[in-house]
């Protein structure tokens, strides 16, 4: 695998992640020219990408699946472009491309920054419409409503947006992207001001879920997908490949606990891939991983435990119902998720 570069640029040793997106939007009233229409895009993601991630728990507990297709890009890639190496002829079946880069250049002709998931295409003309990640989850809740399913939650409440943006701010700054600037520091100071920062915030969201039970309100909003698609991959990757090892995320009460609530609510444990999030991590970065060796560990047994958060009150999904189990084309494979086998189906209930 040719060695692959970090997903941004450095400046003075420090990471610095590129956030120069397509960021057109798809709307209801196509003010971007992109209109909300059943079957007309396919979105693009790696289940090994956290990014990516939370766009299929999104999409997921909207049960947008019968109108927004999703294609599935395997866990490695080089430096060129994620690849349909999952599908049997290594090309994605809807939209006939081998390499997420030749919907970027359908676009863009000479695409010159990076190819990311998750990412919004048009499958009749093949091309890209954003892959700004932020934007996409929060159009999912608020353009998209009429093709929610019945009982869908709201995670983007128009009464919280301000709170939810506030978290989500100090969840990206401190947590998302804190464990990548630890991870692709240049310097030991970077690394240890991107460690500190990741690991002060972690201890202030800690003591924030140890009196309630989700970030903001009393029902699972965007802030929770947000924080829970890191803490899913602590343990397995950050705690190790990225040097983030104040503490594994088991050892630290309240967070492990939310995360099991979250993980055994349907829609998130049910999106998780850990083989393909350690091969991800462990294969690509080279630069970090020469050997390319994916650790058998850690044991995953935990994720099935009690997490006793129903003490703290709120309703998982508001005046809402749990989504149904996913599509069987699109559920993941049980050897993949050790967890979920571990749960009997009334524990994975809406809690």
């Amino acid at each position: 695998m040719a060695q692959t570069p970090a997903p941004g640029t450095y400046v003075e040793d420090v990471f610095e992640r590129d956030m120069r997106y397509l960021d057109d939007r798809i709307t209801r009233d196509a003010r971007d020219g992109w209109r909300v229409e059943p079957g007309r895009y396919r979105l693009i993601v790696s289940r090994a990408c956290p990014w990516a991630n939370r766009a299929i728990i999104v999409r997921r507990l909207l049960g947008l699946e019968q109108v927004l297709s999703m294609g599935v890009a395997g866990p490695t890639h080089d430096a060129d472009s994620w690849t349909f190496d999952l599908d049997p002829d290594g090309r994605d079946p809807v939209l006939g491309i081998p390499r997420l880069k030749d919907a970027y250049e359908a676009r863009v002709p000479g695409y010159p920054r990076g190819i990311t998931v998750p990412a919004m295409v048009e499958v009749a003309s093949g091309k890209v419409v954003t892959n700004d990640f932020s934007r996409i989850t929060l159009d999912l809740s608020t353009e998209w409503v009429a093709h929610h399913r019945p009982g869908a939650p709201q995670l983007y409440p128009e009464p919280l947006r301000d709170a939810i943006d506030t978290v989500s701010e100090q969840v990206f700054r401190g947590v998302n992207n804190a464990v990548y600037e630890a991870g692709f520091a240049g310097t030991e100071a970077a690394y240890e001001r991107a460690y500190d920062r990741l690991f002060a915030t972690l201890d202030e969201l800690g003591e924030r879920l140890e009196r309630r039970r989700y970030l903001v309100g009393d029902h699972l909003t965007e802030a929770d997908v947000r924080l829970f698609t890191t803490l899913v991959r602590f343990d397995a990757v950050y705690h190790n490949h990225f040097k983030c090892n104040r503490h594994k995320l088991v050892e630290l009460p309240a967070l492990w606990a939310y995360a099991r609530d979250l993980f055994q609510t349907p829609g998130f444990g049910d999106t998780v891939d850990f083989v393909d999030i350690k091969r991800h991590y462990y294969e690509v970065h080279r630069d970090i991983n020469p050997t390319g060796i994916v650790p058998r560990g850690p044991d995953l047994s935990g994720w099935a435990e009690p997490h006793g958060r129903e003490a703290l009150g709120g309703r998982p999904f508001g005046d809402g119902t749990p989504p149904g189990p996913p599509p069987s084309a699109e559920r993941v494979r049980g050897s993949h998720n050790p967890p979920l086998a571990a749960l009997d189906p009334p524990s994975v209930t809406d809690g």
